[in-house]
């Protein structure tokens, strides 16, 4: 059952793989979860979390064994994010935040960029900030306005980024802006590496938020910003191609993100029940509150199974992966922002305090519902797949477009 995804069917993990889940288990269990609530009171980097999830080799998961990771599989990837996630939403993003801003780089780095950057990306050492999102251009990243020219065996970048994850500790960023004499659309756009010490990079303070806190956002401006031309991350014109295998990977953490969060908040929930009394009896005890989890805890499972298989279509390499990842994305982050609510209103006058977890946990759902595409968003994407395999599938053997409607068998 969702309160615990231990020797799940659709998880079969290596040894050293089940060696690793039981240690960030432990890590949440010890040090993570009981700390979460001091992590979250102030929107600040969170290095010591950071510094330990390095440690204990759960960042060095989102990198190849060559540059110095663990080649972890994406469904080992989600079941860490999923335990981090029942108690600390910090702790997983950082972990999803870092294979969102340096997968475009092992996508599309030279060999040399790579040998250059990853093995610190991978131990911590340095960090990365993917910058994507403008002022005018959040999912429809076909207008971005950032723009780029030629210049002295390189080229110069003009632009301005918003909400960057990580912007204020970044030591890179990865910028995606369109030739300036170039195509409109996705066509046009490139991606490169820009250090952070680059003359005409500006970080402005960090952007006060409702929740996600530990994982502060900034605006990046970059003004006449010369890169060599090594700093070019694919071929010209591959910038589109890149953001999409990025955002296809993010959207999976999400999903996952949402997945544990609604499994803590439940367990948190049903633990409680049990606990409290009402009217001499405990609020478990009302067959109404079993009713209302019992739904909870099937359409959580339910959820799992998606994120799952998800996470087991992307291994393949399946070539429809990124429609059941906007699926999986949209389905159980707004599932867990019900469940959360629902959760919330378990725990009755006490679930609205801050001293207790799921306050914490509302505040920080509603970012899954908007983080790497809108639940609106991902709507129009699903609907756009599903009618086009219609489209191409043969005619359902009962509908018929011109039926005899005068027939009464």
């Amino acid at each position: 059952m969702p309160l615990n995804a231990c020797n799940h069917p659709l998880v079969q993990l290596a040894p050293e793989e089940a060696e690793l889940l039981a240690r960030v288990r432990q890590l949440v269990a010890g040090q993570i979860g009981p700390d979460a609530a001091r992590v979250a009171r102030e929107d600040v980097f969170a290095w010591e979390t950071f510094r330990l999830l390095c440690a204990e080799g759960v960042v060095a998961t989102a990198f190849p064994r060559e540059y110095g990771g663990t080649d972890a599989s994406m469904l080992l990837r989600v079941r860490i994010i999923e335990e981090l996630a029942s108690a600390c939403s910090t702790s997983a993003s950082l972990i999803t935040g870092t294979d969102l801003s340096s997968r475009p780089i092992l996508a599309g780095g030279s060999e040399s960029l790579k040998r250059e950057l990853v093995p610190d990306l991978a131990n911590g050492t340095q960090q990365a900030a993917f910058a994507l999102t403008e002022p005018g251009a959040g999912s429809d990243v076909a207008r971005l306005a950032a723009r780029y020219a030629p210049a002295d065996g390189g080229v110069i970048i003009n632009g301005r980024k918003k909400f960057i994850t990580r912007a204020s500790v970044a030591d890179v960023f990865v910028v995606v802006a369109r030739e300036d004499a170039g195509p409109e659309g996705s066509k046009g756009l490139s991606a490169f590496v820009v250090p952070r010490a680059a003359p005409g990079v500006t970080v402005s303070a960090d952007i006060p938020k409702l929740g996600w806190h530990g994982v502060p956002i900034a605006m990046v401006d970059f003004e006449n910003v010369h890169v060599p031309r090594g700093a070019l991350l694919g071929r010209e014109g591959e910038g589109m191609r890149l953001a999409q295998d990025t955002l296809l990977r993010a959207r999976i953490g999400h999903a996952a993100i949402a997945l544990g969060r609604a499994c803590g908040a439940l367990l948190i929930a049903s633990q409680y029940a049990n606990q409290r009394k009402v009217f001499g009896q405990s609020v478990g005890s009302h067959q109404g509150i079993q009713w209302m989890v019992a739904q909870m805890a099937a359409r959580i499972e339910a959820a799992r199974c998606l994120v799952y298989s998800t996470a087991q279509r992307y291994d393949r390499g399946d070539a429809d992966v990124a429609a059941h990842a906007s699926v999986a994305k949209m389905h159980v982050t707004d599932l867990c922002m019900n469940i959360v609510v629902d959760c919330l209103q378990l725990l009755g006058g006490n679930g609205y305090l801050k001293a207790y977890p799921l306050e914490r946990f509302l505040r920080d759902a509603k970012m899954n519902q908007i983080g790497e595409g809108t639940s609106e968003i991902h709507k129009t994407l699903i609907g756009r797949y599903v009618l086009g395999m219609a489209a191409q599938m043969p005619q359902h053997p009962c509908l018929d477009f011109e039926p005899d409607l005068h027939c009464h068998d």
